[in-house]
């Protein structure tokens, strides 16, 4: 097809769709153009005792060996969200090859901070331990989340205190990625956020920034350009900054033609169009090696 067929098809797929995301149930809409196919998916795993320890697996329907897996925590202000309207990213990464593992967590007014990272590194630390029976690589384990979910990954990337409940560091990650993540974010502007991390008491320790250090897994960083609600230059940009000053591997995107929210869409074929988000995500994961072969901690 012409590359202006091309265009042309995209605007009339596109422009509709994105009216879509701003109704009242927008993902609903991603998951429903989005081919189905191209992964063999285990729903509704146990990773812990509560109704919201649970999670999909999506699987690479061809896959050669052993692949990688991606974790992915969605967002949501830590109020809300559901494994399940993120179908989307765990098809687009199994059709490139990925295990995707799509967790729930408890949210507030549940639970504040910090028992959603609790959940958080024990989804992580079930799948290291059990992956390799749905066809993933433990030694090629990411973390990744969009907005709040970023924020989850980063603080189980940097601040140790969270897989050390689970008997792991942050070295059992090769990386992790992060689509419009919060990461500092003191002194608390948006109303919920500021009932989920105890606010006018929010303690400096919850900022993902004030845990970068050198010797971080590597990080791909991407962010809307024109975001509204997360500041990019101060989040992305600044921590993306500070990692590369202590000697970490860093990488950074940012897209002009998305927002906060429909940044994490682009993962969907419809939309992507829109920004290359799911080749820099398969590019950082591939070309990233795997860990040197280690016991998996005991339970």
């Amino acid at each position: 097809m012409p590359p202006l067929h091309r265009a042309y098809l995209s605007l009339v797929i596109g422009v509709p769709l994105l009216a879509g995301l701003a109704a009242c149930s927008p993902l609903a809409v991603i998951n429903a153009l989005s081919p189905a196919g191209a992964a063999d998916v285990t729903a509704g795993v146990a990773y812990g005792g509560g109704p919201r320890n649970k999670l999909d697996i999506y699987r690479p329907l061809h896959a050669d060996g052993a692949a990688p897996v991606v974790v992915f925590f969605y967002g949501g202000n830590w109020t809300s969200g559901e494994r399940g309207d993120y179908a989307f990213v765990g098809r687009a990464l199994a059709a490139r090859g990925i295990v995707a593992v799509v967790a729930d967590y408890r949210l507030y007014p549940e639970v504040g901070y910090p028992s959603f990272l609790d959940d958080a590194a024990q989804a992580v630390a079930w799948t290291y331990r059990e992956v390799a029976r749905y066809g993933g690589d433990p030694r090629r384990l990411f973390v990744m989340g969009h907005s709040a979910g970023a924020y989850n990954a980063a603080m189980l990337a940097l601040d140790g205190r969270w897989l050390a409940k689970q008997g792991m560091t942050p070295q059992v990650l090769r990386g992790w990625i992060g689509l419009a993540g919060p990461y500092d974010f003191l002194p608390i502007e948006n109303p919920q956020a500021r009932l989920v991390f105890h606010f006018p008491d929010t303690r400096p320790d919850s900022q993902p920034y004030n845990h970068a250090a050198a010797g971080a897994p590597p990080a791909l960083l991407i962010a809307a350009r024109h975001d509204k609600l997360v500041d990019p230059v101060r989040n992305t940009g600044g921590l993306a900054y500070r990692l590369r000053t202590d000697g970490n591997q860093v990488s950074e995107d940012y897209f002009d033609l998305v927002n906060h929210e429909t940044l994490v869409a682009t993962l969907a074929a419809p939309l992507r169009w829109l920004a290359p988000t799911l080749d820099d995500v398969v590019r950082f994961v591939e070309d990233t090696p795997a860990q040197p072969p280690r016991p998996v901690p005991a339970r």
